[in-house]
């Protein structure tokens, strides 16, 4: 068997995958765009290992090892899309970011103490900038 044959395929498999992760903005599908980029690792692994005549087969023992930690990378990254979905409806990856974005407005309080809006005047402008914080957050999330 020539080399050429798997190792072409590996390239367009992994192409593909990164293409999909590239491309698409749905989680699941970027997580399906990996496991297509892992597996053509696999497939080259394999491929050398026949290739080369390993007598320890250590490609292969290799791709086993890959396989499994796909496995829990696939367990976890499901677990994480499950949660953002539940937590925001969507599972884009464009409102992602919205998660590590803080507003300077969220470190305002709602309600000024009194004794703070009291003596400057600036009491009303701090909530007004909060609330139209927040609302601009609101607004960047739906």
């Amino acid at each position: 068997m020539h080399l050429a044959y798997p190792a072409v395929l590996a390239a367009l498999l992994f192409c593909t995958g990164l293409y999909g992760v590239l491309a698409r903005r749905n989680a699941i599908l970027v997580l399906l765009s990996v496991e297509l980029m892992l597996n053509a690792v696999n497939l080259n692994l394999v491929a050398f290992d026949v290739w080369l005549r390993d007598t320890l087969h250590a490609g292969q023992a290799l791709t086993l090892f890959t396989i499994a930690i796909a496995a829990a990378e696939i367990g976890i990254g499901l677990a994480i899309v499950l949660a953002v979905y539940r937590n925001r409806g969507s599972s884009a990856i464009d409102r992602l970011r919205d998660t590590a974005e803080t507003d300077a407005a969220e470190d305002l309080p709602d309600h000024p103490d009194d004794d703070s809006a009291a003596g400057s005047g600036t009491g009303t402008e701090d909530q007004a900038t909060a609330a139209a914080g927040k609302a601009k957050k609101a607004e960047a999330t739906a």
